[in-house]
């Protein structure tokens, strides 16, 4: 279901929307299937797991993932630079894309699904990861929606730089991704969501004054640099999951904590976005990536706080 509701929005997007308020309505469309879709991929993924062995078998997944993105880099790559694709054509690649993978899903062999109630309530016990996801969707848009803005308006940037990036990205986290799950089973999600952080304060400050300390060829490089290595730093979403398994009370709550997780996520980084956009005009790029180093500080004191049987 999730994936149909992103086939049916994207295609409308790109072919059936002549005003700017129709094309929103299937955006918001796209967007609640994609939604839906982001706590499952997590659950599925620690279903699968053999007993500890959960951070190994994401890192798994997310390495097949970034196959899958690398394909689609190169396809945007290849198809605006050499075959004068247009952004239709792109948008019905991305159609046949979710509908293949809601009838793979659909395939998929039925099991006894773990009885839940999907109701929005918090539990105190799980404070800490609630925490943990407010920080990291307040991270995350700013590098979402900030980061590719940076490259494109202060660097002046060209679509198919970026998917360069994004392929090269890929590529690293086929291999990178894979590893760091099995580093999560081995160090413990405290450790890797904390060292997560201290590579973000410098990614931070990379993005936001490359350009005032470093010649201006230099400070694009740099840019590049960091941009990648953020890609690789979104897989250690898979560490707050693995947390959250092992917390968790009853296993049922694992799937509807997940999805708490991302409501969560998404009232801050919507917030963050706008907040952001706000300081970029006023007083300029560098103050985003500047409290985006102070995040990164709140989220390594608070990944301090994380403890499990195994760490």
């Amino acid at each position: 279901m999730a994936n149909v509701l992103c086939a049916v929005g994207i295609l409308f997007i790109g072919f059936y929307s002549p005003t700017f308020s129709v094309m929103l309505i299937w955006l918001f469309i796209f967007s609640i299937g994609q939604h839906l879709f982001l706590p499952l991929n997590q659950s599925i993924g620690m279903e699968l797991a053999v007993g500890g062995q959960t951070g190994r078998r994401l890192g798994q997944l997310n390495a097949v993932a970034n196959v899958a993105s690398i394909i689609g880099s190169l396809i945007i790559f290849i198809g605006f630079q050499y075959l004068h694709f247009n952004f239709q054509i792109s948008y019905a690649t991305a159609f046949v894309g979710f509908l293949a993978v809601a009838v793979l899903i659909f395939m998929m062999q039925k099991d006894r699904p773990v009885p839940v109630k999907m109701k929005f309530r918090l539990r105190r016990e799980y404070t800490l990861y609630y925490w943990l996801t407010v920080l990291y969707g307040t991270r995350k848009q700013l590098f979402l929606t900030f980061a590719p803005w940076v490259l494109v308006t202060v660097f002046n940037q060209k679509t198919q730089v970026l998917a360069t990036l994004l392929t090269i990205g890929g590529a690293i986290g086929i291999l990178f991704i894979p590893v760091l799950g099995k580093a999560i089973d081995r160090f413990g999600e405290r450790s890797i969501i904390a060292t997560e952080a201290i590579v973000l304060i410098f990614i931070c400050i990379g993005y936001g004054f490359s350009r005032n300390i470093f010649s201006e060829t230099t400070a694009l490089y740099m840019v590049f640099f960091c941009y990648i290595i953020d890609q690789m730093l979104v897989a250690v979403s898979m560490a707050r999951a693995t947390y959250l398994q092992k917390i968790a009370l009853v296993p049922e709550d694992v799937s509807q904590t997940l999805t708490m997780g991302v409501s969560i996520d998404h009232i801050f980084s919507i917030s963050i976005a706008l907040m952001g956009g706000f300081v970029w005009s006023k007083w300029g790029y560098q103050y985003i990536f500047l409290a985006g180093a102070v995040i990164a500080l709140i989220n390594f004191i608070s990944a301090l706080q994380i403890k499990t049987k195994r760490g």
